[in-house]
């Protein structure tokens, strides 16, 4: 039997893996405003989101093993398209809905969730599904 330990409480962080770093840097930054918080040629780009993180990596150097003892974190990567989803109001997704649009990104899906909240869908330059979401879409 396992011991009992309290549940993780909020996501800190989130990656998504990308074949482009300055194009994902021109997006994340540029197209839906994310502030950058640290970005290493070639390897990744990392953008505050609220009290999160979303870390953007270059999965052929993430696959390596590390290279500095002192921050021995373990090789990671993924394959294929990840998922995203970002929280705005309602009034704020549709004016970033509408700035995407304005900057040639293609809408994929937009609709209300049977239980009210609106969703935007769409990909970054990597091909990663995007959406922006009212915060209530898991709500109780």
């Amino acid at each position: 039997m396992l011991p009992k330990a309290p549940a993780p409480q909020a996501i800190l962080e989130a990656a998504l893996y990308v074949d482009d770093l300055d194009a994902a840097e021109d997006f994340y930054g540029g197209v839906l405003g994310l502030e950058c918080i640290q970005k290493v040629a070639n390897r990744h780009v990392f953008f505050r989101c609220g009290p999160a993180v979303v870390l953007l990596f270059n999965a052929t150097e993430t696959v390596n093993p590390p290279g500095n003892p002192r921050l021995p974190v373990p090789p990671h990567g993924a394959q294929g398209a990840g998922h995203i989803c970002f929280a705005q109001p309602r009034d704020a997704l549709l004016e970033m809905r509408d700035r995407l649009r304005a900057a040639g990104v293609e809408i994929e899906a937009e609709f209300d969730w049977p239980h009210g909240p609106r969703s935007v869908y769409f990909r970054d330059p990597a091909g990663n599904s995007v959406e922006i979401a009212e915060p209530h879409l898991w709500s109780a």
